[in-house]
């Protein structure tokens, strides 16, 4: 017999709106699972239970009812958000960002706040503040980052489905360490304000999910421009939802498998993932073509710069006796971010546009691109984390993922697929990406390839 979290978003959705249960019953569900299993998982920094018994619930969408997490680096008012550091673990904002604010309009309802690393910058979900985040599917490992929570949340049946963010992979990467769907939206489909805290243009909200579906209903939650941003993605004239039914017909896509932003040794099991999955799109009538790896090698000083300078907003507004708190990463790569000048950082985000036009005008004849998620399967607890030598932790950061961030360079749509599992029960992702706006055709061919090889009924042990 089924439980409730055997159901996907969409089908809890359904089931409220039929009363075949409740938005009371499912929170009370997923509440006991949480007091069950975050104590292994390290999904959670902050449970509200009591706020989400005493919800009412609004909206008539979708996923109006269901429950959900939000990360911990999105403000939330009235909730305890610490940003993943020990300098906050007492903060509680006064307001939600658009994000949260968008999540409660639709009804959703949250169970409290994922776990992430510091300010999100980190592969790894390894916080001062919380337990490390694991994968359900072998707790002595990672579950990724920055995201990393709300993977572990998802893939241990603790919700159905959660919000992440993404600057440099950080959905796409615990998407791949956790089994799931990691959805990262083109550059300005959901508004970043009020705070609008990324001026290079790198991060973005998104969905983590156990379905394709499920992701592009959460996208449809979070979408829209916002008065005041900066810049959007044009709209779309049906939902995102709706584009997962509709054919696209025989698509161009271009594969390559050399890494992008590190000399890294990509596994036996992520090339064989990349090449299963080569073959599944020809057998669904597509054509898959080897290109070159079109992301320039001097990209790369270009992108840390940038990466660098943004840590260093997140540090530099803080007292000096607080610094102390911060982890050596953040305060290394804070530090390195102070160290460049205005009109040098301006001079990076021009070349890190530049170099993206470069890079989509390589690839503008295909109307998607495979790539590994990751360059290996999820790593031991640990494994990359380096307190002593920070910049030793970035350059093995680096080898982990180096295929994510170029999409958040371009700008465009990439979504992480679980498509294999290793002999020992790992999880294994693999990437496709689709040109910036281009939202809704990669979301139809992500389906596509979901019908064809399945995989939601394959559960973590703990499920």
């Amino acid at each position: 017999m089924a439980e409730l979290h055997d159901l996907t978003a969409l089908e809890q959705g359904a089931a409220i709106r039929s009363g075949e249960t409740s938005t009371a019953e499912l929170v009370a569900h997923y509440l006991a699972r949480i007091e069950s299993l975050d104590a292994v998982l390290g999904a959670f920094v902050t449970v509200t239970g009591d706020r989400a018994r005493a919800a009412t619930t609004t909206g008539d969408g979708p996923l109006a009812g269901v429950p959900t997490a939000i990360k911990d680096l999105n403000a939330t008012a009235g909730v305890r958000t610490t940003f993943g550091s020990a300098v906050f673990a007492d903060n509680v904002p006064d307001v939600s960002d658009e994000v949260v604010l968008r999540i409660e309009r639709a009804g959703m309802v949250s169970l409290g706040k994922t776990n992430a690393p510091e300010f999100g910058s980190p592969c790894y979900t390894e916080p001062a503040v919380a337990p490390p985040a694991v994968t359900p599917w072998d707790t002595t490992r990672m579950a990724g980052g920055s995201s990393g929570g709300a993977g572990a949340a998802v893939a241990g049946g603790l919700v159905p489905v959660a919000q992440g963010s993404d600057g440099g992979g950080s959905i796409r990467i615990p998407a791949s360490c956790c089994g799931l769907v990691g959805l990262k939206p083109s550059r300005g489909r959901i508004s970043g304000a009020p705070m609008y805290g990324d001026p290079v243009g790198l991060s973005t909200s998104g969905a983590i999910a156990r379905t394709v579906r499920d992701a592009a209903a959460l996208l449809d939650v979070l979408a829209g421009r916002a008065v005041g941003d900066p810049f959007w993605a044009p709209a779309e004239p049906e939902p995102f939802l709706t584009a997962c039914s509709r054919p696209r017909g025989r698509l161009r896509v271009a594969r390559f498998v050399e890494p992008a932003i590190a000399e890294a040794q990509v596994s036996s099991e992520c090339v064989q993932a990349w090449e299963d999955a080569s073959r599944l799109l020809e057998s669904l009538g597509h054509d898959v073509e080897d290109v070159p790896m079109p992301l320039p090698a001097e990209a790369v000083p270009v992108f840390e710069t940038c990466w660098s300078v943004l840590t260093a907003l997140s540090t530099v507004p803080l007292p000096v006796e607080a610094r102390p708190a911060l982890r050596p990463l953040t305060r290394w790569l804070g530090e390195r971010g102070e160290a460049v000048s205005g009109p040098a950082f301006g001079l990076a985000v021009g070349e890190l546009r530049r170099v993206a036009a470069r890079t989509l005008a390589a690839l503008s004849s295909y109307d998607a691109v495979l790539t590994p998620t990751l360059a290996v399967p999820p790593l031991p607890l640990g494994a990359i984390r380096d307190d002593d030598d920070p910049a030793a932790d970035f350059e093995a950061q680096k080898r982990f993922t180096p295929y994510t961030s170029m999409w958040n360079v371009t700008g465009s749509p990439a979504v992480s697929l679980p498509l294999h599992w290793t002999a020992e029960g790992l999880p294994v992702g693999v990437m496709l990406a689709a040109r910036p706006g281009e939202d809704a055709t990669l979301l139809s061919l992500a389906a596509q390839v979901e019908a064809a090889a399945p995989w939601r009924d394959r559960r973590a042990p703990c499920w």
